[in-house]
């Protein structure tokens, strides 16, 4: 047998409308009408339809449908990480309010970056999303003027702008942290220290809060430890070392999030300093593990679930109904300090008690 006599391989083509309709003995228009409006269509012929689209595993070209609504039905977010637990649970809570209303969110990581973030604002603008959600509020000059004309509406989240893109729904990472301080001030603590990873735009925000609360109090706000890379609790089993050779008199320590506290916990236990009777702890953010650690862990909470929600109603509200934006665009959720057992040395109660200190 030669070359040519051998059988070629073929390759199945992709299932068309054309072929749905041919299955179901209806023309292409009622298949698509079947998709897009079926409410005009009969229960007899939508069955029909659905059942030739079971049977030949159609799957519908969005591309071609958003060409003919004009409408992508995507939402475009850029998050600073797709590992860190505070950016899932934002993007978990943007899925349960986007996916109900038939919007898909088109995620991408900047890796702490501003000029990744830049790419990616680039990279979903080319998808033209519906809407944009941004985490932050340091975006380069260019990724400003891209989303200013861009056209659709636009969300920073997580932090407060002067001078907001459009809508900015957030809390000021600069007073949670001071509230932090002053309440680890107000516990007695006088040799606070404090580490945060990566540094960027919002852990400097926190880094100024802690010390002008340090600053007001009178006490040192110089026992800092700090890295560029991401962070994650065996950074903080690294900084809290460096911390604890640097300055073995510390008696309690703030971390700029709760991966690095957790880490500050191992290494103690590790080392044999007791928590809280020796060094305090404190974290940011309040992730779940928190309350379950031993000792559980004192942290400030931020409201990432309602952030979430209230940037998804809000652009639903624009995009799909009355079309307009709130009244006041620039939202402040606050925060709140959990107290836990990390932080106190002589409390005997057990629950965590919840301090609201910011709003």
């Amino acid at each position: 047998m030669t070359d040519r006599d051998q059988p070629k391989e073929t390759r199945h083509r992709r299932t068309t409308l054309s072929d749905v309709a041919e299955r179901a003995g209806v023309s292409q228009v009622t298949a698509s009408r079947v998709m897009r409006r079926p409410e005009m269509v009969s229960a007899e012929l939508r069955r029909r339809v659905e059942t030739a689209m079971r049977d030949l595993a159609y799957v519908p070209n969005q591309l071609a449908s958003a060409l003919a609504s004009a409408r992508t039905h995507t939402i475009g977010a850029v998050v600073p990480s797709l590992t860190n637990g505070v950016f899932s649970d934002y993007l978990r809570a943007l899925h349960d309010i986007f996916l109900p209303s038939g919007l898909q969110v088109l995620v991408l990581n900047s890796r702490y970056s501003a000029e990744e973030e830049e790419k990616a604002v680039v990279t979903l603008l080319g998808h033209h999303p519906e809407a944009m959600i941004v985490v932050g509020v340091d975006q380069t000059a260019r990724t400003r003027m891209l989303l200013e004309q861009s056209g659709v509406p636009v969300v920073q989240t997580m932090e407060l702008a002067d001078a907001p893109i459009d809508i900015n729904i957030g809390l000021s990472q600069r007073d949670a942290a001071f509230a932090a301080t002053r309440y680890l001030l107000g516990c007695g603590y006088r040799r606070i220290a404090n580490m945060t990873a990566p540094l960027d735009a919002r852990a400097r925000r926190r880094l100024e809060g802690f010390r002008g609360a340090c600053r007001e109090s009178g006490v040192a706000d110089e026992m800092v430890a700090t890295a560029p890379r991401q962070s994650s609790v065996k950074l903080g089993v690294a900084l809290f070392t460096e911390l604890i050779d640097r300055w073995p008199d510390v008696d309690a320590v703030f971390c700029g999030n709760d991966n690095l506290a957790l880490g500050s916990l191992f290494e103690c236990q590790r080392r044999g300093i007791r928590v809280p009777d020796d060094i305090a702890i404190m974290g940011f953010t309040d992730i779940e593990f928190c309350a379950a650690a031993y000792p559980s862990i004192t942290s400030v909470a931020t409201p990432r679930y309602e952030m979430a929600r209230r940037s998804a109603e809000i652009i639903l509200e624009i995009i799909r109904g009355s079309g307009e934006r709130p009244a006041e665009t620039r939202i402040d959720l606050g925060f709140s300090i959990v107290e836990r057992d990390s932080t106190r040395r002589s409390r005997a109660d057990a629950g965590p008690l919840e301090l609201i200190a910011g709003e």
